[in-house]
């Protein structure tokens, strides 16, 4: 089974930002994603609120509800109280724990699993009391103590932070080592119980090269580059484009 397909609306947030109008509509597009057949919807409410803000999570939440039964919510952020409490307001099926300073432009590394076990463990057990699957975002060249810990604080999943590996769109060699250690750390992960998400600097042109190196990954998010993509084909005809390249055939939505 091909990899789920989450389109992550971080930037379609941030441009309707830039001025005070509700266009772009958020939820407009993320309709649009879904009825072209993507698996799911991401939002990163970040404190400043300056691209997804706390108002847009509950006209997500019943988009999905109403017009795509099945079709997941993630949402992603680091654990603060107030984004606990977000989530636990707006329901989502999947959130995704990034150790984020909230000063920062965008994830670009994931956990020390080890030094932050106990504090992850409550957290994750927090919100898997609500029902929701936990996946912890994760080094690309995460090691066999780092996963284990993962482990030990009960995540379900991984999410790896694929920003070295799309860094790499101009040089096929350094590509295809990066893929190859994405392959190995997926592999320990597996041996572990866990499942495998990837998201950052993902493109239609570098994903048929991390599907075969993980063949069972079970999600990609994906935002700037689908984003930057919809510039060119529109957001439907880039849906199906992504979902071409995770090896979907056509699941357009009547």
């Amino acid at each position: 089974m091909p990899a789920a397909l989450s389109v992550n609306l971080n930037a379609v947030a941030m441009l309707r930002n830039r001025r005070d109008l509700p266009w772009p509509s958020v939820t407009g597009l993320g309709r649009i994603a879904m009825v072209a057949g993507a698996h799911g919807l991401t939002v990163h409410p970040r404190p400043d609120q300056r691209h997804i803000q706390f108002s847009d999570l509950a006209p997500i939440r019943a988009l999905l509800d109403e017009e795509f039964r099945g079709g997941e919510f993630n949402m992603e952020g680091y654990p603060t109280e107030e984004f606990l409490r977000l989530c636990e307001e707006n329901r989502p099926d999947q959130v995704t724990l990034v150790p984020d300073d909230p000063a920062q432009a965008t994830s670009d590394h994931g956990w020390d699993f080890a030094a932050h076990k106990e504090n992850l463990k409550a957290v994750t057990k927090r919100l898997k009391v609500n029902g929701f699957r936990v996946s912890h975002f994760c080094d690309p060249d995460a090691d066999e103590r780092q996963l284990d810990a993962a482990a030990e604080i009960g995540a379900d999943r991984v999410e790896f932070y694929t920003g070295p590996y799309g860094g790499t769109f101009d040089d096929a060699q350094a590509q295809m080592r990066q893929a190859e250690l994405l392959g190995r750390t997926a592999s320990l992960a597996r041996e572990r119980g866990l499942g495998v998400n990837a998201g950052h600097d993902l493109t239609v042109a570098n994903l048929p090269p991390l599907v075969a190196a993980i063949p069972d990954l079970a999600e990609v998010s994906i935002g700037h580059g689908l984003t930057a993509d919809a510039l060119e084909h529109g957001m439907a005809g880039t849906v199906n484009r992504f979902l071409a390249a995770l090896g979907h055939a056509n699941t357009e939505r009547p």
